[in-house]
Parts: structure tokens; C-alpha cells; sequence
């Protein structure tokens, strides 16, 4: 084996180590009852308090509706992104559109900035037109900041795409609206499913929007509601808390996991 395989192999597990030992310590400590923790972190499992920390977390956060919210934002925001991002994917690479480079800068430099830039003009404009505190306030946040990267993927993927096929449907005599859903859709369909996925677990992993632009408990997002949960009911402990952490982490794991064929499958093409 040569030595810059070795190396590889090594950095790769090192950052593997890295990135479970967090995990490791997440799950270990979520499994200590809640009464029976000390105040430091355990390193092995003993005692196995997890199912009645997240039934704590449940009820004392409140995290049904929370999680009903977030669900509800991170799929309409997913969707009207992926949805959005994959036309201006096809006006910029598949129509004849003039200055492609120039709207390409325009719509991805929404990633350039930190998003706590936009916290203050946000929360003005938000209380100005009685968008604070609810529900379509959140979503378009939500969908305005998933477009940038959502087009910058689906963009990718479609330069990788046969001109061939448009350029028939167009002599065929078919419009423009018509190639995009019935051939760039599904010839794009593995980008928009990562999309999807990407831009899912973004919204529901998100706090910052969730504690500055709401309120109410009952339109609050799941992680405002876990950071409720460990501000007002710190009484509760922190195995408590991580359990609640993990349970709030499980329907992303399930996406990713459910959606893995269709990252495969792009890859596979694309080679």
C-alpha cells in the first residue's frame, strides 16, 4: 500500500473518530436516568433511562406541535425550493437566455452572506407587515434561503444533462412549459430528491429563525422548542435534553436514510 493511500486512509479515520465521539457521548448520556446523573458526562453506557427522558421531553417541551411545525415548514420550503431552484436551473442552462453567468451571480450570492446578517431588516420587515409570528412567515424565510443552494445543484446536474432531447421536443413543436415538466423534470429527478433532502434537514435543524422571527408555542419550530426545553425547564437535566435532541433527530435520519438510493443512482449516472 503506498504511503499517500495510508495517509488518506488515516486522515479519514481520524475525522471519522472526530465526528463519532460527539454522537457517541449524545447517545451514551441520553441513556442515564434523569435522577440518577451526576453532573459529568459518562463515557459507557450503565443504566438505561432513554425512553423515560424522551417521554420527559415530550411533555414538558411540548414537542408535538413542534414537530408537526417543523415538519410542516421544512417540506413546503424543501419542495417550493427544489420547485423554484430547478426553473432557474432550466431558464440559465436549457433556454436562450442572455448574461447566463451574470443571473447565475445573482440568485447564488444569497450564499455569500452570513445569514444573521438578515436578522434585522427580517424582524423590521416581518413586524411591519404582520408576518411575525406566524406560520407563512416562517415558510418563505425558509424557501428564500434554500433557493441559492438548491440552485446551485440543480443547475449543476443540468449541465450534465443531452441537449439532444430538448432540442427534439422543441423541433417536435413543444413548449417550453411543457419540455421543463415533462422532460427536465424527470430527466432531474435524483437532483431535486438531494435537494429535497438537503434543504429538508436545513429547515428542520434551524434556530436562529425559529427563536427570532416567532413567538407563539404553537408555531414555534421543534429546535425552539428543545432550546425552551433546556432555558425554562433546565430543572429537568441534561440527559433529559439530549434525549429530547435525539428524538427530534430521528425523522431526518429516516429521510437520509430512506433517500439514499437516489444519491447512488446520481452518482452512478454521472460517472
Amino acid at each position: 500500500m503506498s504511503l499517500g493511500r495510508v495517509l488518506r486512509n488515516g486522515t479519514i479515520a481520524v475525522l471519522s473518530l472526530l465526528w463519532l465521539v460527539p454522537t457517541w457521548l449524545l447517545v451514551v448520556n441520553a441513556l442515564v436516568p434523569a435522577d440518577s446523573y451526576s453532573g459529568s458526562p459518562q463515557w459507557l453506557p450503565r443504566d438505561f433511562g432513554l425512553f423515560d427522558n424522551m417521554s420527559q421531553a415530550w411533555s414538558k417541551a411540548n414537542l408535538g406541535p413542534a414537530l408537526g411545525n417543523s415538519a410542516l415548514y421544512a417540506v413546503v420550503s424543501a419542495v417550493a425550493a427544489a420547485v423554484l431552484a430547478g426553473l432557474a436551473a432550466f431558464a440559465t442552462v436549457v433556454m436562450p437566455v442572455r448574461r447566463r453567468v451574470l443571473w447565475f451571480w445573482v440568485i447564488y450570492a444569497g450564499t455569500l452572506l452570513p445569514l444573521q446578517v438578515f436578522i434585522r431588516p427580517l424582524f423590521l420587515s416581518y413586524a411591519q407587515t404582520s408576518l411575525y409570528d406566524t406560520q407563512i412567515g416562517l415558510v418563505l424565510i425558509y424557501t428564500a434561503i434554500a433557493v441559492p443552494f438548491a440552485f446551485f445543484v440543480m443547475r449543476n446536474y443540468s449541465l450534465t444533462l443531452p441537449r439532444e432531447v430538448i432540442e427534439a421536443a422543441r423541433m417536435d413543436g413543444a413548449s417550453w412549459w411543457r419540455v421543463f415538466w415533462q422532460i427536465h423534470m424527470p430527466l432531474t429527478r435524483s437532483a431535486m430528491i438531494a435537494v429535497f433532502v438537503f434543504q429538508f434537514v436545513a429547515v428542520w435543524n434551524d434556530l436562529m429563525f425559529g427563536i427570532t422571527l416567532v413567538t407563539s408555542r404553537n408555531i414555534r419550530p421543534v429546535m425552539a422548542a428543545l432550546a425552551d426545553l433546556q432555558g425554562n425547564y433546565s430543572n429537568v437535566g441534561p440527559p433529559v435534553v439530549l434525549a429530547g435532541a435525539l428524538l427530534v433527530s430521528l425523522p431526518t435520519l429516516v429521510l437520509f436514510f430512506s433517500a439514499q438510493r437516489f444519491f447512488i443512482s446520481s452518482l452512478r449516472m454521472h460517472r
